[in-house]
């Protein structure tokens, strides 16, 4: 009886067992099949692909398209390319962007286009640029409306203090106030040239910021000694090879009733004879217009002491100057003869320069006048803030860095190809 009680019991026990196991592995089914709704909307970060008209447009889900397109640690080189960038490309003011971030080692400077918002016009439009050189690289930024109108605020402040209504005059600044930003302007002219740009081989070799800095000082330094216009003598810089050191004209040669010591002697024709005269240095005087120079200075009554040792020309000349800082001293003092024969008219001794007085160059004095205007504004409107960095002063909060003039003479420049720094 017992035995058959304890059966029983376990028949039971197995039944319940048997239940429960399969109500549990039912539910189980159930849970891995019961029908649900599925969320198929896409994630905001993929584009919205569309028919409008007849054309197809892609485009983010954000308020607006921005494009990172360079970015640096130097302020005065952030808004010289923001200005450059500008007018060079044809952008209004709505179109691009400079703002500034705070980094451990300082403000990080972005510039940003701001783009249409369909992708299949925005991306070759950024290619574009690229590939004629005008930026380095982009990134393409979709943002919400609030964050394009503080960026937009951020620009309007660095286009304000850049802008003043009153700025000094450029000859009534201290040289030691412009010698940030005049170091900075070399750095980025010789950066943005077309041979560097386009890649035009040979390729030149862009200033450091210690070159540029020493021919900063330099030009100042010759500029008031000759009592030179600073801007005129920058415009020839610019003019002739962006203050670059490359030799030029190699072919050219001209003929000579007789050699003279230190010439290159080609050939002899009829009593006559052809040397080489070809161009040397940043301000690119010809081996004809050194000699020319050296005795002008030979006969200058001027007292050259007070002109630092490294640009004092020696008594004997030379012509081994290409790397040297007394081509400087001679394209001043060049400069500064062409002005006296020419009464004071700068566009004729300007075009001299290139050529002749009896027959100047008015297309390139016309050149000298562009760079001139623009370097004149810049230095005079840089000067006003006297070495204030914006960013820090206005958008960041007093954030602790590097000024302008230490980044001038320590951060070596990038190139219109390397114009991108850390991306972080």
């Amino acid at each position: 009886m017992k035995r058959m009680a304890a059966k029983s019991l376990y028949i039971r026990l197995l039944l319940v067992a048997g239940i429960a196991a399969t109500l549990s592995a039912t539910g189980w089914i159930g849970y891995r099949t019961w029908p649900r709704t599925l969320d198929v909307s896409p994630a905001p970060c993929l584009p919205i692909i569309s028919l409008e008209g007849h054309h197809w447009t892609v485009k983010f889900r954000a308020d607006a398209l921005l494009a990172e397109v360079a970015d640096f640690h130097s302020e005065l080189l952030a808004y010289l390319y923001f200005e450059y960038l500008k007018s060079h490309v044809g952008l209004s003011n709505s179109q691009i962007l400079l703002t500034a971030k705070a980094k451990e080692a300082g403000p990080l400077y972005r510039v940003y286009l701001v783009l249409d918002p369909n992708l299949l016009s925005a991306v070759p439009y950024l290619a574009r640029l690229r590939a004629e050189g005008f930026i380095p690289h982009f990134h393409l930024d979709p943002v919400p409306q609030q964050d394009l109108a503080y960026k937009r605020l951020e620009t309007a402040v660095f286009q304000g203090a850049y802008n003043p209504l009153n700025p000094p005059r450029l000859d009534s600044v201290a040289p030691a106030r412009l010698l940030a930003p005049l170091t900075s302007f070399l750095m980025f002219k010789s950066a943005t040239d077309i041979r560097i740009r386009k890649k035009i081989s040979p390729v030149p070799t862009v200033l450091s910021a210690k070159q540029a800095r020493e021919l900063a000082t330099d030009i100042l330094a010759v500029t008031r000694f000759y009592q030179l216009p600073l801007e005129v003598f920058l415009g020839i810089g610019a003019m002739e090879n962006n203050y670059m050191n490359v030799r030029g004209d190699l072919e050219h040669a001209v003929w000579k009733r007789r050699p003279q010591r230190g010439d290159i002697v080609l050939k002899w024709r009829h009593g006559r004879v052809l040397v080489s005269d070809y161009a040397m240095g940043v301000w690119q005087i010809t081996r004809e217009t050194l000699r020319f120079a050296h005795s002008l200075y030979l006969k200058d009554k001027r007292d050259y002491s007070l002109l630092p040792p490294r640009l004092r020309p020696a008594k004997k000349l030379d012509f081994n100057l290409s790397n040297s800082e007394v081509l400087t001293t001679y394209a001043g003092l060049l400069l500064r003869h062409l002005i006296n024969k020419a009464h004071g008219d700068v566009a004729v001794a300007d075009g001299a320069y290139n050529r002749s007085l009896r027959k100047p160059n008015f297309q390139y004095a016309a050149g000298v006048r562009a760079v001139a205007v623009y370097a004149r504004s810049f230095l005079e409107r840089a000067a006003n803030l006297g070495g204030m960095n914006v960013a820090e002063s206005w958008l960041l909060g007093g954030f602790p860095g590097p000024s302008d003039g230490e980044i001038a003479k320590n951060q070596p420049v990038p190139d219109s190809r390397t114009f991108r720094q850390n991306p972080n």
